[in-house]
C-alpha cells in the first residue's frame, strides 16, 4: 500500500505486444495479474488495446476497475512516431494534458493509479521540457487524476535532482535491470532509503547469461523451480517490484507462483553477484 494505493507485488508490462495486446492483457488478467503496465507510446505500446483487454475482464465478471493497478506514462517527442497523442507544437504542459486525457480514454477509467515520466530528454541532467512535463504531472496528481506518479530510464543523478526539487516526488523508478551492471544497485539504494518503489523491466530478456548460467540452474534445482522464476523471486527478495512481458499463459501462472519460497542469503548474493562488474 502506497499512500492509499494498493500496488500489486508483479506487473504485466505490454510493450511490444503490437496487435496481439488485446488478448494478452485480458489472458494476463485471466491468469491472475492485478497490475498492468503501459504507456500512450504507439511506437511500442497499443494502449488503447490495453483498455479493451481489460475492458473485455470487466464485463466477463472476472475483475472490476477497483481490482486492478494501472500504470501509463507520458512519453516525449523523441520517444514518439508519427502516431502521436498530443499536438507536437503545444507546450509541453498541454502535450502532458493532452496524452493523459487520451490514456484515460484508451484505458476506459477516470483516473490513473501510476502516472510515469518515460525517460528525460537527455541523458543527464533535466532540461526545461523535463520539469515542465513533471509540474504539469504534479498538476494532475494535485486534481486527484493520477493517484501516484514516478519516472523511468532515469540515472542516479537526475533522481536525486527530481526528488530534491519536485514538489510531488515519485513514488515509482522504473529501469531496465542489468546484471552485468549490479541490478542498478546505487539507484536501488537510493529508493530503499527515500522510500520509493523500485520497477525492475528486462529482468530476463536483459540478462540472458544469468538465466543460463549453472549457478542460477542449481538454485532453480534445489528449490524445484524454473530458472525463470528464480530470478523473479531474486528480484523481489531484494526489494525489486518486477514485471515481465510473457505472451505464454503457463509462464504467465509460473510467473506468479513465487511468493511461496525465498531464496537463501547466499542464494541471492551468488545471483546479485554473479556478473558484476
Amino acid at each position: 500500500m502506497i499512500d492509499g494505493v494498493t500496488v500489486p507485488r508483479f506487473l504485466y508490462g505490454t510493450a511490444w505486444k503490437a496487435d496481439e495486446t488485446m488478448r494478452l492483457t485480458a489472458l494476463a488478467l485471466g491468469q491472475g495479474f492485478r497490475g498492468i503496465d503501459t504507456a500512450n507510446q504507439r511506437k511500442h505500446y497499443h494502449e488503447a488495446g490495453v483498455g479493451r483487454g481489460i475492458g473485455e475482464a470487466v464485463k466477463s465478471g472476472l475483475v472490476a476497475r477497483d481490482d486492478l493497478f494501472l500504470q501509463t506514462k507520458f512519453t516525449f517527442r523523441h520517444g514518439q512516431d508519427h502516431r502521436l497523442p498530443y499536438d507536437p507544437k503545444a507546450p509541453i504542459a498541454d502535450q502532458v494534458a493532452q496524452s493523459f486525457a487520451r490514456s484515460l480514454d484508451h484505458l476506459g477509467t477516470d483516473v490513473i493509479d501510476s502516472y510515469v515520466l518515460h525517460g528525460p530528454t537527455r541523458r543527464t541532467g533535466l532540461g526545461p521540457d523535463d520539469w515542465a512535463a513533471w509540474r504539469a504531472m504534479e498538476a494532475i496528481h494535485g486534481k486527484g487524476r493520477a493517484r501516484l506518479l514516478g519516472i523511468s530510464n532515469v540515472t542516479l543523478e537526475q533522481l536525486r535532482s527530481l526528488c530534491s526539487e519536485a514538489r510531488v516526488r515519485p513514488r515509482f523508478v522504473q529501469n531496465r535491470c542489468y546484471a552485468a551492471r549490479g541490478w542498478d544497485l546505487p539507484i536501488r539504494r537510493f529508493c530503499a532509503v527515500n522510500k520509493l518503489v523500485y520497477q525492475g523491466f528486462s529482468l530476463l530478456t536483459a540478462n540472458r547469461k544469468v538465466t543460463s548460467h549453472r549457478d542460477v540452474v542449481r538454485v532453480a534445482e534445489r528449490h524445484g523451480r524454473t530458472v525463470n522464476q528464480i530470478v523473479f523471486r531474486f528480484a523481489l527478495d531484494v526489494g525489486i517490484l518486477p514485471l515481465t512481458g510473457t505472451t505464454d499463459a503457463k509462464h504467465m501462472r509460473e510467473d506468479l507462483d513465487i511468493f511461496d519460497f525465498r531464496l537463501e542469503p547466499k542464494e541471492r548474493t551468488t545471483i546479485e553477484t554473479l556478473l558484476a562488474p
